[in-house]
């Protein structure tokens, strides 16, 4: 008995599992309310292209001598930038853009990766090392993780306008277009905190489910928040301990979590659907 409730409290006794639950606390915060936004403006595809169009600016940063987190915020910035260019000025729909500029860019870094000599694991990049979470690490990312949540905290109304009606946003003297590039600019700053602890291809997940999930069960802005920030939360912590106890990879096991609250999220809304048109079959019979 004892070395059971042993194990079950060792993960929050190791220095190693403790950053790593502190790192992916304060990431998740930011990019669940993010992710709120991107789902309601049909940007799901935005986080992708950004996560990976930070690749080639970390192996030039690299290069360069210059902290990794500088060049993946500039690439991750100038992809979003490209993409809205782009969109703007040709008839190609948005989302033929993002796989055209996201998968050029990645595809760069991935040369640019191979042709160099680095003691940069490519896997670390990909799926993040929260395990291995320096003190420095934590001081970016926490940094990080509060300039963004301020920011989105601070003008969620404003951007919730310009999200559904642009327009309307700039007909009562909303500043549309530098909400539409500090939310871009935003997301590619909070795709850099995300890259220790979740790595590129996973942050993915981080910025869609928590979202989506709370799309499915609530009716208003403010509830969809935070219900999305309890699902990264809980997704996270239950996650990393998870990993800890079956020995697998922290950042997959958090995804497979989030996968699994989505499709209770489904389950239950189709459930309530049909009770509600049962109930309005019998009240008209």
């Amino acid at each position: 008995m004892n070395d059971t409730l042993e194990l079950l409290i060792l993960p929050f006794q190791l220095p190693f599992m403790q950053s790593a639950f502190v790192i992916t606390l304060m990431i998740a915060v930011p990019m669940a309310l993010l992710s709120c936004l991107l789902v309601l403006k049909g940007w799901s595809l935005m986080g992708d292209a950004v996560s990976h169009a930070v690749l080639p600016g970390i192996v030039i940063a690299y290069i360069a001598g210059i902290p990794l987190a500088i060049g993946a915020f500039i690439a991750g910035l100038t992809c979003a930038l490209l993409t809205g260019y782009l969109k703007e000025n040709s008839r190609i729909k948005e989302d033929t853009v993002l796989g055209i500029v996201f998968s050029g860019m990645f595809g760069l870094g991935l040369v640019l990766y191979v042709k160099i000599e680095s003691d940069v694991h490519l896997d670390h990049i990909l799926f993040g090392d929260m395990l291995g979470i320096l003190p420095s690490d934590l001081l970016e990312t926490g940094l990080i993780a509060l300039a963004a949540t301020v920011f989105l905290v601070i003008l969620r109304k404003d951007l919730l306008v310009q999200a559904f009606d642009p327009q309307h946003a700039r007909a009562i003297g909303l500043p549309v277009r530098l909400l539409h590039y500090g939310l871009l600019a935003v997301l590619s700053l909070t795709v850099v905190g995300a890259l220790k602890a979740v790595g590129i291809i996973l942050s993915v997940a981080m910025l869609v489910a928590p979202g989506a999930i709370a799309f499915l069960i609530t009716r208003r802005f403010q509830a969809m928040l935070v219900t999305a920030v309890a699902v990264a939360v809980t997704a996270s912590v239950a996650g990393i301990y998870l990993s800890f106890l079956i020995d697998s990879a922290p950042a997959p096991t958090i995804v497979l979590l989030m996968s699994a609250m989505f499709v209770a999220a489904f389950l239950r809304t189709i459930w309530k659907t049909r009770n509600s048109q049962r109930s309005a079959v019998v009240t008209d019979g």
